[in-house]
């Protein structure tokens, strides 16, 4: 650790310089030997530098973002030039141009914060070792071995013998289990800020390879901070549970109000969006019109999510226009009071006819048949008429036709009553030959 960090020797003037400026102001609050002083000063110059760094991480986001959108194309060319390593290279390339895509620009925070965070090491490390470096002299540097964080020295770590920790002012004692706790907490914030991105702001209608190494590296990181923490001094303990924290939120607020299309994250903010819409009638921020606009130009290609958004904004009357914003849309709802009842103006609620049983439907044709008003109930051969019931037919005549008087009343017609009833002509029965 001690040679990378003479690697960056040419910037831990800077970095000296920085801490010694805050420490001027803090120290005018706190004191000037005092842990607060010298660890606040730590965690502000990690505050300066992640500002500085805001560009790089939405470059980082975007980057992380293509890459999951190339990932089907990725697997595609590995499959088919799975024998030709050199051309699966070129094809790899070539995507990468077209699309605009750099693999290493989701690593441009961490490699740009990297010369800092070794410089800081070695500006500790000098002072546990009573030199003076950049700008820290022999009045400054007494008064960072001075300082102690919760009991333990600025520029102490876990692995210092007891006598080079007595000789700073502290007990073995306090060094371990303070940067025991701080090793945990960096290690657990890791963790927890991996576990967000891969739980919530994953796409999960796509199964692919990178899925699988993100969730690797969740596991990966925290160990290796645990590993390579016991030889960080305390000073440097801080400066990176600071900047894991400022990641945690800083991943948070991006997942909350920039979500990746198809994750969880994404679900969560469109429901928020349409109630906030719903209520308004209108986007407000150029936040929300650039999420309307990106989910309308998609058209066809919208996941599922984007879909019921565009449903939920259709049923509350409205319509999302290209340009971002939401008018009402020319389509009505139907509109009704407490007791159900359809408001005035709206249009009627279309009913549907109640099912009918086959004797009512029979019962039914019949009772309307003669109840219609100004008309004659039409005679049908079930219409009473003069003959007594127990009227036979008279003989049946030669050439099988029956004989007049065997007849039906109503002279062959049938009526739609009649046919709804019986299936076929009905023939009268022939006299029994005795």
């Amino acid at each position: 650790m001690d040679t990378i960090a003479s690697i960056f020797s040419f910037i831990t003037t800077p970095v000296s310089w920085v801490i010694v400026q805050f420490h001027s102001v803090y120290g005018a609050i706190f004191g000037p030997d005092t842990g607060w002083a010298w660890g606040l000063s730590i965690v502000s110059l990690v505050i300066l530098i992640r500002i500085c760094l805001i560009p790089l991480f939405v470059k980082q986001i975007k980057a992380t973002r293509a890459m999951q959108t190339l990932q089907p194309e990725m697997k595609k060319i590995q499959e088919r030039y799975k024998n030709d390593k050199q051309r699966q290279s070129e094809e790899m390339m070539k995507l990468y141009k077209e699309t605009g895509t750099n693999p290493l620009s989701s690593c441009l925070p961490i490699l740009a914060q990297s010369p800092f965070f070794f410089a800081l090491y070695h500006v500790l490390n000098s002072i546990a070792s009573n030199d003076t470096i950049g700008v820290i002299n022999n009045r400054l540097l007494e008064s960072a071995q001075k300082a102690h964080i919760f009991g333990a020295p600025l520029a102490a770590k876990f692995t210092d013998s007891d006598a080079k920790v007595q000789a700073l002012g502290s007990s073995i004692t306090d060094v371990r289990v303070v940067t025991a706790i701080m090793i945990v907490l960096m290690s657990f914030s890791q963790f927890y800020t991996q576990r967000q991105l891969m739980t919530k702001n994953v796409d999960t209608t796509v199964k692919t390879p990178f899925m699988q190494q993100q969730k690797m590296l969740m596991y990966v990181f925290p160990i290796m901070f645990a590993v390579f923490g016991i030889n960080f001094p305390v000073g440097v303990l801080v400066y990176w549970l600071t900047t894991n924290v400022w990641t945690m939120g800083q991943q948070m607020y991006v997942i909350r109000n920039n979500p990746t299309p198809g994750s969880k994250a994404q679900a969560s903010y469109l429901e928020r969006l349409n109630k906030n819409v719903t209520q308004h009638g209108k986007t407000r921020g150029r936040g929300q019109k650039a999420i309307v606009k990106a989910i309308v130009a998609k058209g066809r290609d919208r996941n599922e999510f984007e879909r019921k958004f565009i449903n939920g904004l259709t049923k509350a009357g409205l319509a999302a226009q290209a340009d971002g914003n939401v008018v009402k849309s020319e389509a009505s709802t139907l509109v009704e009071t407490e007791d159900g009842t359809p408001a005035a103006g709206a249009a009627p609620k279309r009913q549907q006819p109640k099912r009918q049983s086959k004797s009512q439907r029979q019962s039914g044709t019949v009772q309307g048949g003669a109840k219609a008003a100004g008309e004659s109930e039409p005679k049908t051969s079930l219409s009473k008429t003069d003959e007594p019931q127990d009227a036979k037919p008279g003989p049946k005549p030669a050439g099988g036709k029956p004989a007049s008087g065997g007849k039906p009343a109503s002279g062959g017609t049938r009526s739609k009553a009649q046919s709804g009833q019986r299936k076929g002509p009905q023939r009268p029965k022939s006299p029994s030959k005795k």
